[in-house]
């Protein structure tokens, strides 16, 4: 094994850190600027509780809690409003809905309705004009009725 000899001087080696150190420097403390924190504004607060409003009104035996709501959903429906009705959304939706086994046991069952109203009223709440084509997407599978 043979070692290389090192032919650059020292000062354009100081140069060449120095410059590439500034510039991760610059990137830092822009990204500090223009960083976005989910903050809870009011509006998200108020969606929040509609929403926690709707589940309990709809049945449901357990809310989640409103600073959880706001963190996940915001003021504009997070990654549910972002695209429910394109090919992708509706295709992990529907991969929820199965007996509950991985691998080659998994299998498509027939979901209770039920299932469906949570991500109905989040539609409805926070992207409204998308719960038209998101309910007849919901009517177009095969569900049954809970007997709850």
């Amino acid at each position: 094994m043979s070692t290389v000899n090192e032919t650059q001087p020292t000062r354009e080696r100081s140069m060449l850190y120095l410059v590439v150190g500034i510039a991760i420097g610059v990137l830092v403390v822009l990204g500090l600027v223009f960083f976005r924190q989910g903050k809870a504004s009011a509006d998200a607060e108020a969606k929040a509780d509609q929403l926690i409003q709707a589940l309990n009104d709809a049945g449901a035996t357990v809310s989640p809690a409103k600073d959880r709501v706001v963190a996940v959903l915001g003021d504009d429906g997070g990654a549910v409003c972002a695209n429910p009705n394109y090919a992708l959304s509706r295709s992990t939706l529907e991969a929820q809905l199965t007996n509950g086994a991985a691998g080659p046991g998994m299998r498509p069952v027939m979901a209770e309705r039920r299932r469906l109203e949570g991500i109905q009223l989040v539609i409805q709440i926070y992207c409204p004009d998308e719960l038209k084509d998101f309910q007849a997407y919901v009517e177009s599978l095969k569900t049954v009725d809970s007997g709850a």
